[in-house]
């Protein structure tokens, strides 16, 4: 099923500055903070220190320098924001449901660290991140294929469950999508996805009345789609 979704409620579902869940999922671990906080007295001294060479005038300085203080605070939001705007920007969406195709967990090599031995022998580790990847589909012959970072709630995800999201594209008939959102399981309330692109209070509520409207009215066949799958940003 694909219901197409107003410019409004789409806006509203994918919020242009950053939500909560999404600005907690930029702030990221203290190591990230403390990187922030480095800029940030960085940002400042270099500040002060053209300020003294060039005499510049007082309230300039202090606006630029609130902003430079203040630049571990503001940080996530720019970043959430910058990527909700990459979705925002498609002018059409729609509402998918379909069911779980199949389902089966990868290694992703996130990254290499190299280190030396008690041998003094130089030795390369990597970092491999568990990945659940998942197929989700129609009876049109849509397919979706979605990975994110493997969580403990994941075991709960079973072949045949019905699965939402929302679906991007430049056409008004939503012939062609070009992106996609996480990904919803309903029956057991649990989200597959690293960020938490959509507002799921709004979302669910579209789901909602959805389901209730379904049994009055026929079912809206999917338009023939292409293809398509999302490899994750991180």
């Amino acid at each position: 099923m694909l219901v197409p979704l107003t410019r409004q409620k789409f806006e509203q579902i994918i919020p242009l500055i950053a939500s909560g869940p999404q600005y907690k999922y930029y702030w990221g671990k203290f190591s990230n903070l403390l990187q922030r906080i480095l800029i940030s007295v960085v940002t400042l001294v270099v500040i002060f220190l053209v300020k003294i060479l060039f005499r510049l005038d007082f309230g300039l300085v202090f606006v630029f320098s609130v902003f430079g203080a203040f630049f571990w605070l503001w940080y996530p939001v720019f970043q959430a924001s910058i990527r909700n705007a990459k979705s925002r920007r498609y002018k059409y969406s729609g509402f998918f449901r379909g069911r779980v195709l199949d389902w089966w967990i990868t290694d992703k090599l996130t990254g290499k660290q190299e280190t030396v031995n008690n041998k003094g022998e130089l030795v390369i580790i990597e970092n491999r991140e568990k990945r659940i990847n998942l197929e989700v589909g129609d009876d049109t012959g849509f397919r979706i294929k979605f990975d994110a970072p493997l969580r403990p709630a994941h075991k709960t995800i079973a072949r045949g469950q019905i699965a939402e999201m929302i679906l991007m594209s430049s056409r008004p008939d939503l012939s062609s999508i070009e992106e996609f959102s996480n990904i919803y399981i309903p029956s057991r309330n649990l989200w597959v996805s690293d960020y938490p692109l959509l507002r799921e209070d709004l979302f669910n509520e579209v789901s909602f009345h959805l389901r209730e409207n379904q049994q009055e009215k026929p079912r809206r066949r999917c338009p023939e789609r292409q293809k398509y799958r999302k490899e994750d940003d991180n």
